[in-house]
Order: structure tokens, then C-alpha cells, then sequence
């Protein structure tokens, strides 16, 4: 089964366009490194929560919007040699190409497929 790098942030409405930039510039060097698919998506039906939600996991402010992404990989283990190989590649350095969000209030994480219908 394939693994699945999960990910949830919260981007500036007004920085739309810049995030589906330096999102689209992070597809190519995710395949080139093994990924099978880079999906984005832009939030606009999101719940706020009582107990909890995307808004409040990532703290989200009145003028940001959920964003919710993911990397489909073959194997957890392609995931993990990808992930060392893009740590140490310049396109990924945030002084070189700062993120258009607050990284700290990003939520990721590793997931193993155990269902696909």
C-alpha cells in the first residue's frame, strides 16, 4: 500500500495566488524525488468546531483560509529517502523560498494507507 504525507496550514486570503505558486513549484521536485501525486486544496466549506476543527488546529485568523494538502508516495520508504534527499536540496531552504503562511501553525504528518477504495 502507499504512504501519505498529510498536511494542514492556514495562508492570508490575500496571498491566494502566491501559495498556488510556491505550491505548484513543489510538485515537479516532490516527483522527481518519487512522489506518485501532490494534491492543494483551498478551503471554503470549513466548520468552526466546539471542542475542535481545521480553524483551530492551525489557529486560523479571520483573514486566513484552512488549506489541507497531501503527497501520495509508493512506500513509506520512498517517503523517507525523498524526505532526506529534499532536506538537504537548495529549492527546499525557506530563506530561498520563504513559505507565504506561518510554518509554525502547520500540522503534518505520516500516514500509512490502509484503505483505497
Amino acid at each position: 500500500m502507499s504512504y501519505v504525507d498529510g498536511f494542514v496550514f492556514a495562508v492570508p486570503k490575500n496571498k491566494k495566488d502566491e501559495y498556488i505558486a510556491y505550491a505548484e513549484s513543489f510538485v515537479p521536485i516532490f516527483k522527481e524525488y518519487g512522489a506518485l501525486t501532490a494534491v492543494e486544496n483551498w478551503g471554503d466549506s470549513i466548520p468552526d468546531g466546539e471542542v475542535t476543527s481545521f480553524p483551530m488546529a492551525v489557529k486560523c485568523e479571520e483573514d486566513e483560509v484552512v488549506c489541507f494538502s497531501w503527497v501520495t508516495w509508493p512506500s513509506k520508504e520512498v517517503r523517507e529517502a525523498a524526505w532526506a534527499k529534499m532536506m538537504e536540496d537548495d529549492r527546499f531552504d525557506p530563506e530561498k523560498n520563504p513559505m507565504p503562511f506561518d510554518g509554525k501553525r502547520l500540522i503534518y504528518g505520516g500516514f500509512e494507507t490502509i484503505v483505497n477504495a
